[in-house]
């Protein structure tokens, strides 16, 4: 809890807890003296689909997460900077990675989003990129191929050599590093079509298991995991069965937009009436997205260093700090 402005750290539900949890007042509350560069027409640009985020929601949540980050970044520099002198080296620094996970339809790529553009504005870090994990799923032939098409998602589901490689070519300060383009329309990777990113300040990677360990078939090549390049981890929580309502409310309203286009992958759904789009989206929760959620996302959670937990209106209610 907060006293005179600053955090209590003995509050008793802390005791024997890796985390220091703050209400949402008491989180707003630390938001008094850091500024809000961002507008109603920004957070538009940036919502998610079903993810009702607004002005009031990143002035209270998101604008002191954003400063606690450029905190954890200006610090990150400074041991790099005391390490190289130390050394006697003059390395360059590297780029403080954040990564963002969580469940389908939690709103984690609109929390990175704000993130990015929130971080942006901070005189630290003007070069900010994101990237998602949904650029190194295998594509839908190889799935197939593997009879993993129903288990998009699943860690199994993606090249997860070629993500680790990329976050490391990134942290090591290479010049350019490329990564693969995943469209939500077709619903597999685009052939050809990469982004690139150049030395970053700040690079946020975004995707539901990122926070995953280093899996036992990866252990002859390296013991490190995605996580392991991390500065900075944040998990984006809910109840399951707020997630599962929030995943069909997006499903159908999907109908009139994603899914009307008649390059989707999903153009079937188009048409669907309500209960039909309802028993579909609820079939296709508790079949993929509820077993992963359970088996390799929410297992993930103790392992962030910052927790966001939502309530049922998509509201931030609690933060949840791991202790330094």
């Amino acid at each position: 809890m907060l006293l005179n402005g600053r955090v209590n750290e003995h509050t008793p539900a802390d005791v024997g807890s890796p985390f220091l949890t703050l209400t949402r007042a008491e989180w707003s509350a630390l938001a008094d003296t850091t500024p809000l560069p961002l507008t109603e027409d920004d957070i538009a640009r940036v919502r998610g689909l079903g993810d009702p985020i607004d002005l009031a929601e990143v002035d209270r949540i998101y604008r002191p997460l954003s400063r606690l980050l450029d905190l954890y970044s200006g610090a990150t520099g400074g041991l790099h900077a005391a390490t190289s002198e130390f050394l006697g080296e003059r390395a360059s620094r590297t780029p403080f990675v954040i990564g963002i996970a969580g469940s389908v339809a939690v709103g984690k790529s609109t929390t990175a989003r704000v993130l990015r553009e929130l971080m942006a504005r901070w005189p630290s870090s003007p070069r900010v990129e994101l990237v998602t994990t949904d650029g190194f799923l295998h594509s839908n032939a190889v799935l197939r191929s593997r009879g993993l098409l129903e288990r998009k998602g699943f860690p199994e589901s993606y090249d997860r050599r070629a993500l680790r490689q990329f976050i490391a070519d990134v942290k090591s300060g290479a010049p350019e590093v490329t990564a693969p383009v995943y469209s939500h329309v077709t619903y597999d990777i685009v052939p050809g079509e990469h982004i690139t990113v150049r030395q970053p300040d700040v690079l946020i990677i975004e995707g539901l298991n990122v926070l995953q360990p280093a899996s036992p078939r990866d252990l002859d090549e390296t013991a490190l995991a995605v996580s392991d390049y991390f500065d900075v981890s944040i998990y984006v929580d809910a109840q399951p069965h707020d997630v599962r309502r929030w995943y069909i409310e997006r499903f159908l309203s999907l109908r009139s937009t994603a899914f009307s286009r008649p390059d989707s992958y999903f153009h079937n759904y188009a048409d669907l009436s309500d209960a039909e789009a309802i028993d579909r989206a609820e079939r296709i929760w508790d079949a993929t997205n509820a077993p992963n959620l359970a088996r390799n996302i929410a297992p993930t959670r103790s392992r962030a260093t910052i927790i966001l937990h939502k309530g049922a209106n998509h509201q931030v209610e609690t933060v949840q700090m791991r202790k330094l």
